[in-house]
């Protein structure tokens, strides 16, 4: 708690405990978006957000429905017509808690540890978006307003990569028109180092499919005299990229926005240990496309990858067969001014042009797609984000970038005109989408604060 706290600053400090039962409470409910008997469990979790909403003091609260997971959304508009409109965004839904025996303690049984919350959902985002809940609460009940107009806009299916959404927002895009967002999933850079993510990738899922014989043939009768899916996969898989790690995919470069000189300087001057970041990984050496260092082919720089594979024979033991077919499931994360469409048809036209003789080729898109997101230079959320920041952490942030996708921050924008600000507090050792995920404590009391002062500073900027 910062000195001489306002009342509603002393008012959150206050009610911590109360927050951390909250907080146990709608993680045990098992909110897997990923699979289809867990719906129902989605949608109770989207009951408990609009409960804590009108709980909280917000005076109008729906719960919305998508072609599958419900989005909550609630307004608190009563700051006046001449106040600014902020919108914040999180996610109610959870990643799979597969494989359960790698937990300590059961994933939807939550426990306090060592000054952490463990339980799945904690950090990624359940924590987070709890905590913008829990500021504008502080401030209805000791100032009995807030100093600015609030809505907050919900969703039930990011951890699938929001495929309801672009088409949700767009049908409701009057109800999220707003002067700034900012997005309570997110990541700061250490428990005393804040950041900016001012840069997320895009991304775009296919599966290539190559087919041959009508079923598996017989290895000694066949080889030789038909071409063989697995082969030819193998083959089409490595004419997409170079063996120096350059996608060869025709035009796939071609809307790059390049990197300044200020940008590559600004990237390097975040501390990087290239030999701590292949300890972490397990790699024995770093690699990708020439000319880049690891960290901007990690932040900017666009890639192709293969995911899965599969054909013939996966049981124990061996089994001579030539397969009638091999599966491979690819994703292409993008960089501004990427588009997932265009870069999909090259795909097709690159696997059309390169499939083996005898052999049938489709690409299939598959479930996650998402367009690039760049917040321009001088951006003023992302300004106020900062001074935040700096006057919680007592030092600047990183100005930094993520290789990750939220394509809700891209659907936001093309309805609203609007880039959101990533305004959360995870961090990236808390286990997300792995076992054991937990949320520190210090950093659930410290976004609670960090919301509260951030609408007051987005008011005092507006006035000025």
């Amino acid at each position: 708690m910062l000195n001489n706290p306002s009342k509603w600053q002393a008012y959150l400090h206050g009610q911590q405990q109360q927050a951390i039962e909250e907080l146990l409470e709608f993680i045990r409910i098992p909110s897997v978006s990923a699979q289809a008997d867990s719906l129902p469990e989605v949608r109770r979790a989207a009951v408990w957000v609009a409960d804590r909403l009108r709980v909280a003091g917000v005076d109008s609260v729906e719960v919305l429905e998508t072609d599958a997971h419900p989005v909550v959304y609630g307004s608190w508009m009563n700051a006046g017509a001449d106040k600014p409109t902020v919108l914040i965004y999180g996610h109610f839904d959870v990643q799979p808690a597969e494989p359960l025996e790698l937990w300590t303690t059961p994933p939807f049984e939550p426990e306090l540890r060592d000054g952490r919350i463990y339980g799945r959902g904690a950090t990624d985002d359940k924590g987070n978006m709890l905590a913008p809940i829990l500021a504008v609460e502080a401030m209805l009940r000791t100032e009995g307003r807030l100093p600015v107009n609030v809505k907050f806009l919900f969703e039930g299916q990011e951890e699938i990569g929001s495929p309801d959404m672009p088409k949700f927002v767009q049908q409701h895009a009057d109800r999220f028109a707003c002067d700034m967002i900012f997005s309570a999933d997110g990541l700061q850079w250490a428990p005393d180092q804040p950041q900016l993510v001012e840069a997320l990738k895009g991304i775009v899922a296919f599966e290539i499919i190559l087919r041959g014989p009508v079923s598996d043939q017989h290895s000694g009768l066949h080889g030789g005299g038909i071409a063989n899916p697995a082969m030819g996969l193998a083959q089409l898989l490595a004419s997409m990229k170079s063996a120096e790690g350059l996608v060869t995919v025709e035009g796939f470069y071609e809307r790059v926005i390049p990197l300044s000189e200020d940008d590559r300087t600004e990237i390097a001057r975040i501390p990087y240990d290239e030999s701590g970041y292949l300890a972490e990984t397990g790699a024995r050496d770093t690699a990708g496309e020439p000319g880049y260092s690891t960290r901007e082919r990690l932040w900017a720089r666009p890639t192709i990858d293969v995911n899965g594979l599969t054909s013939g024979w996966q049981g124990d033991g061996g089994k001579t067969v030539l397969p009638a077919e091999a599966k491979a499931k690819l994703t292409c994360r993008l960089v501004a001014a990427q588009e997932p469409g265009e870069i999909l048809d090259k795909i097709r036209r690159h696997v059309e042009t390169h499939c083996p003789v005898g052999l049938v080729a489709e690409v299939k898109r598959t479930s996650s797609w998402g367009e690039p997101f760049l917040v321009p230079k001088g951006h003023e959320s992302t300004e106020i984000a900062a001074e935040v920041l700096e006057e919680i952490y007592g030092k600047a942030p990183y100005r930094t970038r993520l290789g990750g996708s939220i394509s809700v921050m891209t659907t936001l924008k093309q309805a609203t005109g609007v880039h959101a600000t990533m305004f959360g507090f995870a961090h990236a050792d808390e286990n997300l989408h792995a076992p054991d995920e937990f949320f520190r404590l210090e950093a659930f009391e410290r976004s609670k604060l960090a919301y509260g002062l951030l609408l007051e500073r987005v008011a005092i900027r507006q006035s000025r």
